[in-house]
């Protein structure tokens, strides 16, 4: 394959290097953390709307289920039916602290073999679980391992990806999930079926994606950022080699021992984060994960088969349309993978933005004009919905979807890196949690109202990443500190030059530095 070039500033370095089959096999292999992810957001909501579970587990609500007098909006509230969507995220938010420190004294691979664990253990329990105690001990076990998963892979990829395709190679790891939804809401549709033992097919199939990710770790490389930040300088420079294709890595090895040497007289890196010139990636990363959520793009995934009934389609056809938008967001994902290292992250997520609002306002019209607590919506603005849900997360899954985990993920400077990866990750999974418990208490007392709700968030988040997200295609990812923070129109103030004093106003005032 042709070499990969890293075009430099100035006298900013070159690093050059191929697409090696190792890198591509990694990828696939560490990317099977987010099938893992997504598999488990696309079958939760799914069995939550399947008879057997409801009668098994949640009896009360599937009486109120088959009352044709009861409130469209409500007959799925139950905070119990929701604590077993949320208590994985809560679980994932305490566990991505513990994967911070495992990623760094052990290594990226080693984190990945624990999610895989703990992921297995909560999938026994879940899938063969008696009462829903049981089930919910399941899903923290499930929360673990999504946890240590969401630490883990998006730094392997991209600290193992060269930094011009480092963008497509880490959404490998937003697509994974979006596969893992669509395979989930294909499985629950076929399995539906199977009285009255289905849910449980469900739910133990999860184990299948962490199989994968666990017995593939055995046999990929560690990151050489990770090998040369415990001491393994040579078996780093070694495993650069292999995943570049070339003898020549100097320039990148150079840099990544001089980050590991900045690294290494950091002793707290939770104080460190703390520090004036920590905040600019910092609050980027948590802001991501908040607008990331609260787009709704997980209330559509988690409950979109409750969601598709609401609004009138039976049981069948609920799911059917689930499938249709798991489709939709696998299609879109790739689009983001082939574009984002052209285009670039920021007018993504703006045009996106644009995108969800609309379909978000559309939506919200309907239901409010249309969808009574009784009775179901006529079928042409029912399938109306279902497109605007389907351009919905068309929008979200080439922006917000990848790049709230990618752009995170390449911005921190390696002392701070996965602290501060471990921010994300716990503000993701404490906004995820959130959606989760109370979305159907939501839709229940705010109605068509909900829609107007996150569309509101939408426009925030629109403002945010005009001013605020620097680009960030094809900058080595040591290298972000000089070459994003100092020449961003607002972030470079938070740099301060031990030896000049204050960092000097950029010459030209940029919202986006291009390399």
């Amino acid at each position: 394959m042709p070499a990969i070039v890293i075009a430099s500033n100035g006298d900013m370095p070159t690093f050059e290097g191929r697409m090696t089959f190792t890198v591509v096999l990694c990828v696939i292999i560490a990317a099977c953390g987010g099938l893992m992810f997504g598999y488990d957001i696309g079958v939760s909501g799914g069995v939550s709307a399947m008879d057997d579970f409801l009668v098994k587990f949640f009896p009360s609500v599937y009486e109120r289920k088959k009352h044709a007098h009861e409130n469209n909006y409500c007959k799925y509230d139950d905070q119990y039916l929701q604590l077993f969507t949320s208590s994985l995220y809560i679980a994932a938010l305490v566990a991505s602290f513990v994967a911070s420190k495992t990623c760094t004294k052990f290594g990226r691979k080693p984190t990945m073999q624990f999610a895989s664990f703990f992921f297995i253990a909560g999938v026994a329990l879940s899938a063969f679980g008696v009462n829903i105690e049981m089930v919910i001990v399941g899903r923290v076990f499930l929360g673990f391992g999504v946890g240590f998963a969401n630490q883990a892979v998006p730094l392997f990829l991209s600290e193992l990806a060269p930094a011009k395709v480092r963008g497509a190679l880490n959404i490998c790891f937003q697509l994974f999930i979006t596969i893992g939804i669509l395979l989930a809401n294909i499985v629950n549709y076929f399995v539906g079926e199977i009285h009255p033992y289905g849910f449980r097919i469900s739910l133990g199939l999860a184990g299948v994606p962490a199989l994968m990710l666990g017995l593939g770790s055995l046999i990929i490389v560690e990151t050489p950022t990770s090998l040369i930040e415990r001491d393994r300088v040579e078996e780093g420079r070694a495993v650069l080699k292999k995943i570049r294709g070339i003898d020549n890595v100097d320039p990148e090895f150079d840099s990544i021992v001089h980050a590991c040497e900045i690294a290494r007289r950091v002793t707290d890196p939770y104080a460190k984060l703390m520090t004036r010139p920590s905040r600019p990636p910092l609050i980027i990363a948590i802001m991501l994960q908040i607008f990331q959520q609260f787009t709704g793009i997980n209330a559509i995934m988690f409950y979109a088969p409750v969601l598709f009934q609401t609004v009138g389609f039976g049981n069948d056809a609920a799911l059917l349309s689930s499938v249709v938008t798991g489709t939709v967001n696998v299609l879109c994902t790739i689009v983001s993978v082939v574009v984002v290292d052209r285009a670039g992250r920021r007018i993504l997520l703006i045009e996106a933005c644009l995108q969800m609002l609309i379909t978000q306002t559309v939506i919200g019209v309907i239901l409010m004009k249309d969808l009574k607590p009784t009775g179901d919506l006529p079928s042409s603005e029912a399938l109306i919905v279902v497109v605007m849900v389907c351009v919905f997360v068309a929008g979200f899954a080439w922006s917000w979807g990848p790049l709230g985990w990618l752009i995170p993920s390449e911005t921190f400077p390696l002392e701070t890196r996965t602290a501060g990866y471990s921010f994300a990750v716990s503000s993701n999974m404490l906004c995820t949690f959130i959606i989760a418990q109370a979305f159907l208490s939501m839709l229940c007392k705010m109605q068509a109202g909900i829609f107007f709700f996150f569309a509101a968030w939408i426009v925030a988040m629109m403002v945010f990443a005009l001013f605020f997200i620097p680009e960030t295609k094809g900058i080595p990812i040591d290298e972000m500190v000089d070459r994003v923070w100092k020449q961003h129109w607002f972030w470079y103030r938070f740099f301060d030059d031990e030896h000049d004093g204050p960092v000097k106003k950029p010459a030209k005032m940029i919202h986006t530095h291009m390399p």
